[in-house]
């Protein structure tokens, strides 16, 4: 955010961002060193087992191969085929992520325009057509009018200094008379054609916000303000779709649950960082040196 006319105005500052050998962390200001880790860098040291899904992307990428019916008999193509078909989850994930990167961005821009700041939400619209992708920004049209949103500020970059770790909000807006934290999630569809399901860990990403201690105001200067967005507003998520966009409220009376399990999985980071610096984990050791007048051991007969 910066400081414009003696009031807070929402700008996206990823500069403060940093992947590093432990994660994504943030800075204090533009140019510093990263301090603490990124909300989402905390919430995926919860461990979770994709190699189900890895190979049944893979098995069905290799299925569904024109080539593979000619490289039956050619155990190099074979090969070939099913080392590419090896990444296909990873590739999978990669496009997902560039989609999503796009959708996210015409929602700021959309909240930058409601906001009378400069924006370039046709930009990012055409973005999306080239990618075939349209529909997302139609449906997220019809939910911002539907839900009458008038967006407080976009792309929040916050800050806890008491259990040390930063991130960057989606959206904090108005709706129905309530401020709202707002995160937007890219999904695909179901079989059925409706959105998919929302993980429930997003209710720690929207805790973890709500919990903040200071926004950003300046990303050069490294200023910063008190959070006044905390304890009474609504958390939301809102999945955005091809075909529907379904918004869902963190239930109030398991927040606190959330909360514990994130402020876990902090010691958990910090305690995996510090043994990750801590040395070698595992040194050779020789035998023991025999003592004067002990005759070493005979090695047996062959």
């Amino acid at each position: 955010m910066s400081k414009e006319g003696g009031r807070l105005v929402a700008m996206t500052q990823p500069r403060l961002a940093h992947a590093t050998d432990y994660g994504r962390m943030y800075s204090r200001k533009i140019g510093g060193s990263p301090e603490v880790p990124s909300i989402t860098t905390v919430i995926g040291q919860e461990p979770k087992d994709m190699t189900g899904w890895a190979g049944h992307m893979a098995t069905s990428e290799l299925a569904n191969d024109q080539r593979l019916a000619a490289a039956v008999g050619s155990p190099a193509e074979l090969k070939r085929l099913a080392r590419q078909a090896s990444s296909a989850a990873e590739r999978f994930r990669d496009a997902a992520a560039a989609r999503g990167d796009r959708v996210h961005n015409y929602a700021e821009q959309v909240a930058l325009r409601a906001l009378g700041q400069p924006d370039s939400a046709s930009a990012a619209r055409a973005l999306l057509a080239e990618h075939h992708e349209s529909k997302f920004a139609d449906r997220f049209d019809e939910w911002w009018e539907l839900y009458d949103v008038t967006p407080l500020a976009a792309e929040v970059t916050v800050w806890n200094h008491t259990l040390g770790y930063a991130g960057t909000l989606d959206l904090i807006a108005e709706i129905g008379g309530r401020t709202c934290i707002i995160d937007f999630k890219t999904k695909g569809l179901t079989r059925d054609g409706r959105s998919k399901p929302l993980n429930d860990s997003v209710v720690m990403q929207l805790v973890a916000g709500m919990q903040a201690e200071e926004l950003l105001v300046n990303a050069t200067s490294g200023e910063w303000a008190p959070w006044t967005y905390g304890q009474d507003s609504l958390l939301l998520a809102v999945a955005v779709s091809e075909a529907e966009v379904v918004a869902v409220q963190a239930n109030p009376a398991i927040l606190k649950s959330h909360w514990h399990k994130f402020w876990a999985l902090r010691q958990v980071w910090e305690h995996s960082r510090i043994t990750a610096t801590a040395g070698t984990a595992l040194r050779p050791i020789a035998p023991p040196v025999a003592s004067p007048g002990q005759q070493p051991p005979t090695p047996p007969m062959s």
